[in-house]
This record gives structure tokens, sequence and C-alpha cells, in this order.
């Protein structure tokens, strides 16, 4: 297949490889095939990089960081914020894109487009303050101390297809905005919609060089990531994934000396207390589960119940799953079999099944929900099913709830249901999570909020200023006086 603007000679569109404002001719004749996990049919291909091409992508971004770390902060600000103008005019055709690709519902992909809006509102409204230095008082007579903040240099991003436009645009509009530059590393199942973010970049004025995407078929992916951490232009790495996938990334950053941001997977629990609002809580749980087919790294996984109020919970949460059967599709039919072969595994291991005990698959790719009551001993326990699937426990204190939930490898979200806002800001502080929400699903961001996990849900902090510093370094500079003093 030869690129002829955007298409193959045949006329199938093909998502290319984009360096220096350019889309380049491929390397290779490989090409990477999108299929569609509900119809099974490939909707179009992408151009797959090799390990020279994403090195002459961190060159081209090296080479224009030297630039574009200079530019004044309003010109930073400005593109974020016609970026964000941009995907408001263009979000039928972003939605679409989303909804080709991962399968997910429309509701899913403009909650994407307006989440990724206020994301790059918000940072661009806090470029200013972050960059802000400090002038330390000295010990040393008559000397003068400065510390500067000062972009960290090119920024590998390896965003997940599973919130496509968010967690893409959220990465590269915190890196730009310090001041770097950014090798995009597309994810192979969405490369359309990470292309349509690039392209958005460039048509807001995002000068050449700054934003560059490659993209790798499974086969070439590893040998093409290590290349790109270890290329000597790349000074950070931003990856969201899988903690299986994280694991690989941070140990590959850590061979090479690169500091690396992971936000990985979640076991996420919801406590719920006996003064809670039961049917609401019942609602949020079944909502958290479910959402995108539980392929969200916040989706409530685990459900504690205090015992007092725990039959007639039981009833009301079976009740809100019912209520609400559509969990859309996986991304993939492997995406589905994995969620599939946990439950399979609880099933063979005699776990009691409130709801979707039969592991129905309602059409492909597509999973019913399910509830697994106090599963003991099956993968299901603290293995993230990226599926529309809860466990629901049973606990008689809050103390008991605490230490189950914090009796988990993941870190990442989790929420408490209770009027009583004293006990459940005393909970929250005992919670082994980056975020606990309370009176609200486990899949709960603010672009205004700090956001990140803890323990096996990885490390660094995400979202408005927060985002901003981790791209930025600090610089200690002194002044002893002129030479004749």
């Amino acid at each position: 297949m030869s690129l002829i603007n955007g298409a193959t000679s045949n006329g199938d569109h093909v998502v290319p490889i984009w360096i220096n404002s350019t889309a380049i001719p491929p390397p290779t004749s490989k090409t990477i095939p999108v299929v569609s996990s509900v119809s099974g049919k490939t909707l179009h291909h992408a151009h797959s990089v090799d390990v020279p091409t994403a090195q002459h992508a961190c060159d081209a971004a090296l080479t224009a960081f030297h630039s574009w770390k200079h530019t004044p902060i309003t010109t930073r600000r400005n593109l974020l914020l016609k970026v964000a103008d941009l995907f408001e005019a263009r979000a039928p055709e972003l939605v679409q894109s989303q909804m080709t690709e991962t399968s997910c519902e429309e509701a899913w992909a403009r909650n994407n487009v307006a989440t990724a809006v206020g994301y790059l509102r918000e940072i661009g409204a806090c470029i200013s303050t972050s960059l802000q230095g400090t002038i330390p008082a000295l010990e040393k007579p008559d000397t003068m101390g400065f510390i500067f903040r000062e972009a960290v240099g090119p920024v590998l991003v390896i965003p997940p297809w599973n919130a496509a436009l968010i967690l893409s645009t959220r990465a590269i509009a915190s890196a730009l905005g310090a001041g770097c530059t950014v090798v995009l590393k597309a994810s192979e199942l969405c490369p359309a919609t990470h292309h349509a973010i690039v392209r958005a970049f460039e048509d807001a004025g995002a000068p050449k060089g700054v934003l560059n995407q490659v993209q790798a078929g499974r086969e070439d992916a590893a040998a093409v990531t290590e290349a790109l951490i270890a290329h000597r232009a790349i000074r950070k790495v931003d990856f969201i994934g899988s903690a299986a996938v994280g694991r690989i990334i941070g140990a590959t950053a850590a061979k090479h000396l690169k500091p690396i941001l992971l936000e990985l997977g979640g076991k996420c629990p919801a406590i719920v207390r006996e003064d809670a609002d039961l049917g609401k809580a019942a609602m949020l749980c079944a909502k958290g589960a479910t959402l995108h087919h539980g392929q969200i790294c916040f989706s409530t996984e685990r459900i504690i119940v205090l015992r007092k109020v725990a039959d007639q919970f039981q009833d009301l949460l079976v009740k809100a799953f019912e209520a609400n059967p559509s969990a859309a599709a996986a991304v993939t039919e492997s995406g589905a079999k994995h969620a599939e072969d946990v439950l399979k595994d609880a099933q063979e291991k005699g776990e009691t099944f409130l709801l979707g005990g039969g592991i129905e698959r309602s059409k492909t790719a597509t999973l019913k929900p399910a509830i697994v009551l106090e599963p003991k001993s099956s993968r299901i326990v603290d293995e993230e099913t990226f599926g529309p699937s809860a466990s629901l426990y049973v606990v008689d204190s809050d103390d008991e709830a605490i230490a189950l939930a914090n009796r988990s490898s993941y870190g990442l979200n989790a929420t408490i249901h209770t009027k009583d806002l004293a006990k459940g800001l005393k909970i929250a502080r005992e919670l082994e999570y980056g975020q606990v929400h309370i009176n609200s699903m486990t899949v709960f961001t603010a672009s205004t909020g700090s956001q990140g996990g803890v323990k096996g849900s990885g490390w660094g902090r995400q979202n408005a200023g927060w985002g901003l510093h981790e791209f930025l370094v600090e610089k200690f500079v002194s002044y002893h006086g002129d030479e004749n003093s």
C-alpha cells in the first residue's frame, strides 16, 4: 500500500506517520489493520513505524524543542485554547471516530470531547503560575539565588485507547504547556482518533516538530518503544495503560535512566455505610461498574457494604445492574475474552454469582453485567477485569471495610457512600488510594483536581498545574557578585 494524501491507491483510508508537520512516506509496506470488535470488519489501516523512523521523530522533537521552550507562555496558552475551540467545532467527527474505532457508546464519546475541552482550558489557565520560580534566602552574604522552572525536554507520550480523546489530549497539553515537545506513540487500536488530535494541534498553530505521531503493530511494538525511550532526545515518558505493560515500560525507562509518569490499572472499591442513600449508592455502583463495558481504570470493581444494610442494598444493587443492561462493547474480542475468562475462573472455583452466572455474550465482544458475591480464591479477587462486573463484600464495621478496601495491589480511585461528611473524610484519609470520592461513582475526575495513583496504580500526578509540574525541572542559579567585588 502506498500513501496518497492519506489514502491507499485503492481508496482505503490510512493513518500516516506524522513527523515535522508532514505525513512521511511509509518506511515499510507494513500496515496495521484497525478492526471493529462488533462487526469484525477492517475499518481502515495505519502505517507502522520502524526503528529508524521512530528515531527520526525523536530528532524532530529535539530540534523543535530548542525554540519551543523559549516561546512566551501566552503563545502556549493560546495554542491550547484554540485546540479546545477546534474540538468543539469538530465534535461530531471526533465522536464518530471514537465510536468507530473503539466501539464505545455515543455518550462516552461525547463525554470524551467535553472533558478534553475542559482539560485544555484548565491547563492553559495554569501555565503562568506553574512556571513561576522562587528566590530563596541564602546563608552566604552578598549572594543571590534563583530557582527557575524549565521544561524537561522532549517527551514520549504513550496513551491508551479506552478514553481515546481525554488521556492523550491531557498528556500532550501538559507537556506542550510546560514548554516540552512530544512524540506521540498512538494506540494501534485508535490511530485515527489520535491523529485527529494531532491535526487539531497543527491546525491551531503548533510549529513544525512540536508534536509528532508514530504507531507500531504488535509485532514491532517492543523494539520501537525501546528505541523511543532509549533515544538521547527523550527526557521523560508518560504512559497510561495496564499494570502489566506499565512494568515493562517502567523497567525500560529505568534501564535508560528516564523519569516516567505512570497511571496504571485499578481495583477500585466503593464502601457503602449504614447511613448511605442506598438507592443512589446502588445506582452509582452499577453505573461505575458497567460504564464503557468496564474498560476504565476507575471502574467500580469491588463493592463493600456494612452488614446492617447488606440485604436491602444487595436487592437494590441487583436491580440497578438489571436496569442498566447495556455496557457497550469491548474494544477487541481479546479484551472481552479476558473479562470472560476472569468470570469463568470464579465460576469454576465455586464462587457465588448474584447476577450473570451464565457469563452471557449478548453479541460479539460484549458481556452482560455480572456480580460475584464475596469471592475468596479466584482471579477476580484482585485482578482488574476490565469488564462489566463487580464483586460484593459484606463487612461488620468501618475498620473492616477500610482494611478490605486497602487489601489490593492497586491504589487508584475509591468512593464512600455516607451522609456523614466527617466520617466520610475520616475514612477517606485511611484509604490507600490516589483519589477518594464521597457519594460519587469511582469513575470521577475533575480538570481542576490532582489525579494519580499509588501502590500498583503508578506514580505522578495529572491535571491542571499538577500535570504541568510533571514536565518541569528546577534549576538553581546563584550570583556571587561581580568579579570586582
